[in-house]
């Protein structure tokens, strides 16, 4: 296929795992088979994607993930002077750059040519909560993206609330918003098996996947589940917290009612033959965990955390006060510890609530099929 005279750089920090990263792995190849030329340009040498071999990797620095929050910040002028240079060598005619720093980069890169460039930055968070917290690095965030986001051509969220926050409390202008929901690959799921014989029928077991950090809130659901004897948690996942919760499990006498499993590269296994997803998240931009299981039919109890879960579920109203259900399961108060047992009590005493979820999830995931959603970044990317 003849390539396009549009030349798009896609900038990230790196293709190690994560939901933007997933999202870039995606896009890459669509973009390459649609005859497009792309550039991946990124600060760190970590690739757990695959990169197309026709998609050259443009390494703008290879800074360490641990570097200092000072650091990262000094650097930023450096590094749009370096990528304000590589898009005028590189004739980019489109630069499109994904997460936080990335964003801020790609923006200040005009600072330093008058190359003519499409500049379009993804927020993959819910603004006000992310860069809302009163320490040092929270009010320099949220100072930069008052003052950058409303300088891009297009700012693309993954979910309306987050969009709309853009709006209501950053200064961006409602015509540079655009919502583009994350993809999900619905047909390589749909291939893997569910492992039989891993979890006790005896038992409801349910499964929670996330890093093991603060936002994720995993205390929380330790805290809810401690009524009912009958309920397993599988908990999915690694980080900084693995030393606390354990803590927490054996001060709750937990050790044989929840399981710290760590990570799991094929977790869709275990989503098969559980009996609902549990979640407790105090925020997030779109949660791809939640898109996860309901491709595996799993039913959801989750907080209603901005944003994206109330989007996902269909939620026609939202209760500060009391459990909210959907077609697709049960949403409750962020961090409101009897809501989410109020949740828990209702699906063990109701399983046929959960068996009538099961086609309405099954249904619902078609909206976030894999090639549709990459059509329209390749639409946004171009116009």
């Amino acid at each position: 296929m003849e390539k396009s005279p549009k030349k798009i750089a896609i900038f990230i920090n790196s293709l190690a795992g994560g939901g933007a990263e997933r999202v870039t792995s995606y896009l890459l190849p669509y973009l390459v088979k649609k005859g497009l030329s792309v550039v991946l340009v990124l600060t760190e040498e970590e690739l757990a994607y695959p990169v197309p071999e026709e998609v050259p990797i443009h390494y703008l620095a290879k800074s360490q993930k641990n570097e200092s929050g000072i650091l990262k910040l000094l650097k930023l002028p450096w590094l749009a002077y370096k990528y304000a240079r590589f898009l005028k060598r590189e004739n980019i005619t489109h630069s499109f750059s994904l997460l936080t720093r990335p964003c801020y980069v790609n923006i200040m890169a005009r600072w330093f040519t008058g190359h003519p460039y499409k500049l379009m930055i993804s927020e993959r968070n819910f603004p006000s909560m992310q860069y809302g917290g009163n320490d040092l690095q929270a009010r320099i965030n949220n100072f930069l993206v008052k003052r950058l986001y409303r300088k891009a051509d297009l700012v693309v969220s993954n979910a309306k609330a987050s969009a709309q926050d853009l709006v209501d409390n950053f200064g961006v202008s409602k015509e540079r918003t655009q919502t583009i929901y994350n993809p999900i690959d619905i047909d390589k799921i749909n291939k893997i098996e569910k492992l039989e014989g891993f979890f006790d029928a005896n038992y409801v077991n349910t499964v929670s996947i996330g890093r093991l950090v603060p936002e994720k809130n995993h205390g929380f659901l330790l805290e809810a589940v401690v009524p009912f004897k009958n309920l397993r948690l599988y908990i999915f996942g690694e980080g900084e917290l693995r030393l606390q919760l354990e803590s927490k499990i054996k001060h709750l006498g937990l050790e044989e009612q929840v399981f710290l499993m760590g990570f799991e590269s094929n977790p869709f296994q275990y989503l098969k033959a559980a009996d609902f997803f549990l979640f407790g998240s105090l925020n997030e931009g779109f949660p791809n965990v939640l898109m996860e299981a309901m491709c595996c039919g799993l039913p959801i109890v989750s907080t209603n955390c901005k944003s994206g879960p109330d989007e996902m579920m269909e939620l026609k109203q939202a209760k500060t006060d009391d459990i909210m259900f959907t077609d697709y399961g049960i949403l409750t108060p962020v961090n409101n510890v009897a809501c989410m047992q109020k949740a828990l009590d209702y699906v063990l005493q109701h399983p046929e609530f959960l068996k009538a979820c099961k086609p309405k999830l099954l249904q619902r995931i078609q909206d976030f099929r894999r090639e549709p959603i990459l059509e329209a970044y390749k639409n946004i990317l171009l116009s």
